[in-house]
């Protein structure tokens, strides 16, 4: 598996820029997810599945920002390259 390809963020800028922006990336998709749980929220039926969806991509986004900052880590410590 090539790590540069799945974070790409983490190999070209510095580590405090690398850990900003994935910071910046949760930020986003969390405001994101929330606004659409908020609009499909209210549905009885649609609104449980669309939160039970929106659950699952929090958590996969969650993770990508978590594992892109280790990376980031990682890479400034020269442990990986």
């Amino acid at each position: 598996m090539d790590l540069k390809k799945l974070f790409p963020l983490a190999y070209k800028q510095s580590l405090l820029v690398s850990i900003v922006v994935y910071l910046i990336i949760g930020i986003i998709a969390g405001l994101a997810i929330g606004f659409a749980g908020l609009i499909t929220g209210w549905i009885p039926l649609l609104g449980a599945i669309v939160g039970w969806v929106l659950r699952i991509v929090g958590a996969i986004v969650d993770l990508y920002v978590v594992c892109g900052i280790i990376v980031a880590i990682l890479h400034a410590l020269k442990v990986i390259k």
